[in-house]
């Protein structure tokens, strides 16, 4: 079995990304007989699902996880659901600022993720790293490529979905004034590391995932 890890390269001034140090460091593993393989993605709205979507064909994967940069949060997010629009307070790494635009013209208002992702959030806390459903992915690049994911992969048999992670340690620290959570590559690593095995279960077995309660509060 064949897992695809995509990581996003640094934007926004910085010269780093979680997520692309925590996919650098799972490429070529194998972990539960599944082979991890991960590939940079371009923090640009006009090439991330060119990039994603020739990722896809050349490497086949039965499940793909997406990982991206959230400034600001404290825990490991798995996303519930991508919306169509692209809304950027920002502007991507090449300047575009897009402004209430759809993802994918024509198509639907939302994809929820496929992956299991109240037991990959129990998984996490069992181990000790802190984790929850996020019911919001942006409206940025990563929401643009959660979206693109589900839409491409929507009659496959590819179970696939997003995942925010904190800021490094070494990119709060240039963050004058301010105080931000954070993990290190190492730590955000270990962490999806432990999500193969449940992962590789639900992929193989079509397991269900877990009904328990982890909804907002407002």
């Amino acid at each position: 079995m064949k897992i695809l890890i995509t990581g996003f390269e640094p934007f926004g001034g910085e010269t780093e990304n979680p997520s692309w140090e925590a996919a650098r460091l799972l490429n070529g593993m194998s972990v539960s007989q599944c082979d991890l393989v991960s590939v940079q993605l371009p923090c640009v709205f006009s090439k991330s699902l060119d990039v994603l979507e020739n990722a896809l064909k050349l490497h086949q994967p039965q499940m793909v996880i997406a990982l991206g940069q959230a400034d600001g949060r404290s825990d490991v997010s798995i996303e519930r659901v991508a919306i169509n629009v692209c809304d950027a307070r920002i502007p991507d790494n090449e300047g575009a600022q897009p402004v209430d635009v759809a993802v994918v013209q024509g198509g639907p208002a939302a994809y929820f993720s496929t992956l299991p992702i109240k037991k990959m959030v129990t998984t996490l806390k069992s181990n000790g790293y802190p984790a929850s459903v996020s019911q919001t992915a942006g409206t940025f690049v990563c929401n643009q490529v959660f979206y693109g994911l589900q839409h491409v992969l929507k009659d496959q048999k590819v179970a696939s979905g997003f995942i925010h992670v904190p800021l490094l340690p070494s990119q709060a620290a240039k963050r004058s004034g301010a105080t931000l959570s954070t993990m290190s590559s190492t730590t955000l690593r270990d962490a999806l590391l432990c999500l193969v095995p449940i992962l590789a279960n639900h992929a193989k077995l079509g397991e269900a995932d877990l009904q328990v309660a982890m909804g907002a509060n407002s």
